[in-house]
């Protein structure tokens, strides 16, 4: 019930508005229905059946979700699901947070539907979402070919963009940086010049409030650290297949240079440490100089913080150009999440399910699963679903309005880009469309589906070698060893602890999956 008061103050006196539903096209059942569901995720850890959102969907389809969440003391949602599989009973749907490897897994053996032709037969929309976007099919589908599940799809392209203080530009008489090379050279300025003019030597010319996007410099000197929007991901080489970035020796030489910008004191000394208040710390006490963040909630800052940071100007600049002198943006949104739903073994009511699941891919649902409940968090203005303004001008972030309703939680649904837009500042706005303007985007992995013995496989060896993988690659960077005198070892070592057996079967399995 905490969740739903909050919701309620939210949206203020119109929360108790009778929203604007549809008629009974939208109907799933004629009695109403109730089905069971496991949703867990990282911001709440069960399913709140007094959702704004759920209450209205259960209005337009007939069908009321039941909570049946295994796991609620828990925050992993891995480990939630892996008590739910234990515990052997099964509530109608299984949703939440990154379900695709256990349905994938468990799917073929049985514990959950197939998908495919359930889809055809009673899922229109959904349907229309896969013939309109060739691939994604495929890249959910387990090894047996089919899927068995429907998941979160995001929206837009662009997420995260470089950033660069303006104003400290400005005051020094400096250009922004068109390479590596002009790039390192600023951030040398913003170190030795006291930009921020306090007089002291505080700057900090290059910080993250996630840690792995120190990583993110690699791509400077034209190595990779990931090939998909999740940090350390295997990316597809053009001559070699599914590698991982970092047992390349292109890493090796990347990482060297990453090493000295920290030794120079250009990277935050407590770019580990620091955490996810980084940001707002750093900009608030004008001393970040430069990051690689999300356009939308970075430049957000300017506004926020004009009385206390006089003139801040903190805003996207084309990615430098590599050593090599190429110039791209390594992080985009993926096209489809590992999060979302799946219907049980035991569900008693496939047909009425899957029509419920297709539901939120019609514009009511659609609308609904995004923007929330229409007359209470937004109105239909000259067809655009328009967040009302009391929603726009709160201290509280949008997403999290959202999340307190029921819309935006990791359901399978098609995520919407004008919900994140309205909240965009122009000057994000100004970045993404520079950004859209010189085609800076590069192919992501989407992933692999095991079988059962490339599974067994990869559980045995990935997990300790990307353990060992990053710990190495943290001491580098913090002056323990040195990367190019123990790289012979390093890949020795990889190799010992089973990398080539996990090369293998991820190239076995994106072969039988992508052909």
């Amino acid at each position: 019930m905490r969740k739903f008061t909050l919701a309620l103050g939210i949206l203020g006196t119109t929360a108790m508005t009778a929203p604007a539903l549809a008629d009974d096209h939208l109907k799933v059942v004629t009695e109403p229905l109730e089905l069971t569901i496991h949703m867990h995720w990282p911001r709440a850890q069960g399913y709140d059946e007094n959702y704004p959102v759920e209450k209205a969907a259960s209005e337009m389809t007939g069908i009321h979700l039941k909570d049946a969440t295994a796991g609620r003391n828990s925050t992993d949602s891995s480990e939630a699901m892996n008590l739910l599989i234990a515990q052997g009973s099964m509530p109608d749907i299984v949703g939440g947070h990154m379900v695709q490897q256990p349905v994938n897994q468990y799917g073929p053996q049985g514990a959950f539907l197939p998908l495919n032709d359930l889809v055809k037969e009673h899922a229109p929309h959904i349907q229309a979402f896969w013939d309109s976007h060739p691939g994604l099919q495929q890249a959910i589908s387990a090894y047996d070919g089919n899927y068995y599940y429907i998941p979160y799809l995001p929206d837009g392209e662009f997420g995260r963009a470089w950033y660069i203080r303006q104003d400290w530009l400005d005051k020094l008489g400096l250009k922004q940086p068109q390479n590596v090379d002009e790039f390192h050279d600023v951030l040398v300025a913003f170190r030795d010049q006291d930009p921020n003019g306090n007089g002291l030597k505080d700057e900090v010319p290059y910080f993250a409030r996630q840690w792995e996007e120190v990583a993110r410099l690699l791509t400077l000197w034209d190595a990779r650290s990931s090939g998909s929007d999740t940090y350390h991901d295997f990316y597809v080489s053009a001559d070699a297949g599914v590698v991982h970035p970092y047992a390349q020796e292109a890493y090796r030489d990347a990482l060297a240079h990453v090493a000295e910008w920290y030794a120079e004191g250009l990277i935050d000394p407590e770019i580990y440490t620091r955490g996810s208040s980084a940001r707002d710390y750093l900009l608030s006490e004008n001393l970040g100089g430069s990051t690689h963040d999300w356009f939308a909630s970075t430049s957000g800052y300017n506004e926020a913080l004009a009385d206390k940071v006089p003139g801040l100007n903190f805003i996207p600049f084309l990615p430098p150009a590599s050593a090599k002198g190429v110039r791209m943006e390594e992080h985009r949104r993926i096209p489809i999440k590992p999060d979302g739903w799946a219907i049980s073994y035991q569900n008693q009511h496939v047909i009425e399910t899957i029509k419920y699941f297709d539901f939120w891919f019609t514009e009511e649902g659609r609308n609904l699963a995004n923007f929330g409940v229409e007359g209470q968090t937004w109105d239909m203005v000259n067809g655009e679903p328009t967040y009302k303004p009391e929603v726009l001008a709160s201290d509280q972030a949008v997403n999290s309005q959202m999340y307190l309703v029921g819309a935006q939680i990791q359901r399978g649904f098609w995520q919407d880009y004008r919900y994140e837009w309205q909240w965009t500042s122009q000057a994000a706005r100004d970045g993404i469309e520079l950004y859209k303007a010189n085609d800076l985007l590069i192919d992501q992995f989407l992933g692999v589906a095991f079988n059962q013995e490339e599974q067994a496989v990869y559980d045995k060896y990935w997990p300790s070698l990307r353990t060992y993988m990053l710990e190495r690659q943290q001491a580098w960077i913090l002056g323990t060893g040195n990367v190019t005198a123990d790289w012979d070892d390093y890949v020795k070592t990889l190799d010992k602890m089973g990398y080539q057996d996990v090369i293998e079967v991820m190239n076995a399995a994106y072969k039988h999956q992508y052909g």
